[in-house]
């Protein structure tokens, strides 16, 4: 028996279809109807950021922004050592990006040089153990250095401790780097 307070994810009791029709109806009238023009102009913005409509529409609502720019993890790039340069092929996905902020963020051993170009800046990424607040800190000081709001961003990334950057940042959310770079591929 399933404790008070806690229906295992069933409601049986008397009056469940009335609560689905009364919810059903208050989530419609919260959806907006959007005029055509505005789904076709989110449809093209979807296509300028090289994203799926509908991973452009979630992540929009999340922020409740419009996204501007992407910042990439070096290791979203594949950079990994100080030798190494951002492959022919993510940099190309890169560059055909238009009215689109890319941002970098590296990790030590590698700088934020090595991301420069396809990027069109690059900064060093907090310090992988160092306490949320200093990553906070280090998030609000380059966007405060970028000049746009943070929530009009998009992590690109390939670690769980690089998600952690989306929180600390106050961003729109974060994408794998497969997901991203395998997109209109």
């Amino acid at each position: 028996m399933a404790g008070i307070g806690h229906n295992s994810g069933r409601v049986d009791e008397p009056g469940k279809s009335w609560r689905t029709h009364v919810w059903a109806k208050a989530r419609r009238q919260l959806m907006p109807t959007l005029p055509i023009e505005v789904v076709r102009r989110r449809v093209a913005r979807a296509k300028e950021l090289g994203l799926p409509y509908q991973t452009y529409a979630g992540l929009r609502a999340s922020s409740g922004d419009d996204l501007i720019g992407f910042m990439f993890s070096n290791n979203a790039l594949d950079v990994l050592r100080r030798s190494d340069k951002v492959a022919a092929g993510k940099a190309a996905k890169i560059a055909a990006l238009k009215d689109v902020r890319t941002i970098g963020l590296a990790q030590a051993p590698t700088t934020p040089s090595q991301l420069t170009p396809p990027l069109q800046t690059a900064y060093s990424a907090p310090k992988p153990l160092a306490p949320w607040v200093k990553k906070r800190d280090h998030m609000c000081e380059i966007f405060a250095k970028i000049g746009r709001p943070s929530s009009r961003f998009v992590l690109i990334c390939d670690t769980a401790m690089e998600r952690e950057w989306v929180e600390a940042g106050r961003m729109a959310g974060a994408l794998p780097a497969e997901t991203f770079f395998e997109v209109s591929q």
